[in-house]
């Protein structure tokens, strides 16, 4: 069979016009935002010593990461995957003198595989990080700006996901549970499923904890949840009152700013579990069945290069706002 040379590999893209004048425009729209807004533009390279593209945040994109052995120090390199690992190098290493550090990109992240079944493999990723705020107006900052960036966008309507890991790390280190059992658990949650936690709960004798975590499965729907899981978790500990406190004061900010946001939150969400340590949220339109923007809080990034900052920020694929924009 003759090889058709001018196919694509599966997964990648490629713009022409007048869609690439579209895309361009949105580039500029954006960035001029994030610029007034007081977010400082990098360019990080593609390619990367691969230990520094996958430490911290970047630990859960191994999988994703093209790799390869560099000729000239034969040290392994890797295409970059995500661009908020290189963000939080730069932001520890090159403003490492600064309080607080914000940074915006946008630059072709290539992956092995797509996040979801027949996606793209190499996103037009675009994002704003903040360092150095632990303090949930930072969070605030961050999610205004992500919900901006779609407004842009003309991306809509949104229905916003909220959830929080802390809830789930709260319940989870009551239980000592080793790697395997953690991963075990973590599984389940995800697929929601109460028979599989119960047997998991009576093989590992979870001491009480599976009523709070069968009760997490459920706990999803309008911010009306919030109240009820106030309710059902009041004796879970003082970590989970804490986040649950975070996620009350968030929706009442968003739906006094953005009114026009559909907010719906999980408790069981735990998007991003091994990196993320707060606050977590995702956005969704309808007619579309995956995220086409997330983000969250991620403190402790930069330890790895000598300067551990609270963290938080978003991401989103510029071809996928494009397609979604009116």
């Amino acid at each position: 069979m003759a090889i058709k040379r001018w196919m694509l590999p599966d997964g990648m893209e490629e713009t022409l016009p007048p869609t690439s004048w579209q895309l361009e425009d949105l580039r500029r729209k954006l960035l001029d935002h994030y610029r007034q807004c007081g977010y400082e533009l990098i360019f990080p390279p593609l390619v990367e010593h691969l230990d520094a593209l996958l430490t911290g945040a970047g630990s859960d994109l191994e999988q994703q990461t093209f790799k390869f052995t560099d000729p000239a120090s034969g040290r392994l390199l890797g295409l970059r995957a995500d661009m908020t690992p290189q963000a939080a190098r730069i932001a520890a290493r090159r403003y490492s003198d600064a309080e607080t550090v914000r940074l915006c990109y946008l630059g072709t992240v290539l992956r092995t595989s797509p996040d979801n079944q027949g996606g793209p493999r190499s996103p037009r990723q675009v994002g704003c990080e903040l360092f150095g705020r632990p303090e949930l107006e930072a969070d605030l900052e961050v999610l205004s700006l992500m919900l901006k960036t779609l407004e842009l966008a003309g991306v809509g309507p949104v229905h916003l996901d909220l959830g929080h890991v802390g809830i789930y790390r709260a319940l989870s280190a009551r239980l000592g549970l080793d790697a395997d059992d953690e991963a075990v658990l973590f599984e389940i949650l995800q697929r929601k499923s109460h028979p599989d936690l119960a047997e998991f709960a009576a093989n590992s004798r979870l001491n009480g904890v599976s009523e709070a975590l069968s009760a997490l499965m459920d706990l999803n729907g309008d911010v009306g949840v919030l109240e009820r899981a106030r309710a059902v978790l009041a004796t879970a500990g003082e970590g989970v009152v804490e986040a649950l406190s975070t996620l009350e004061r968030v929706a009442d900010e968003l739906q006094r700013s953005f009114p026009e946001v559909v907010i719906h939150v999980d408790l069981a969400e735990l998007r991003g579990l091994r990196y993320h340590t707060g606050l977590v949220f995702a956005a969704f339109v309808p007619g579309s069945g995956r995220e086409i923007a997330r983000g969250g809080r991620y403190d402790g990034v930069g330890s790895e290069f000598g300067r551990p900052l609270p963290a938080t920020g978003f991401s989103a694929d510029m071809n996928e706002l494009l397609k979604l924009g009116s």
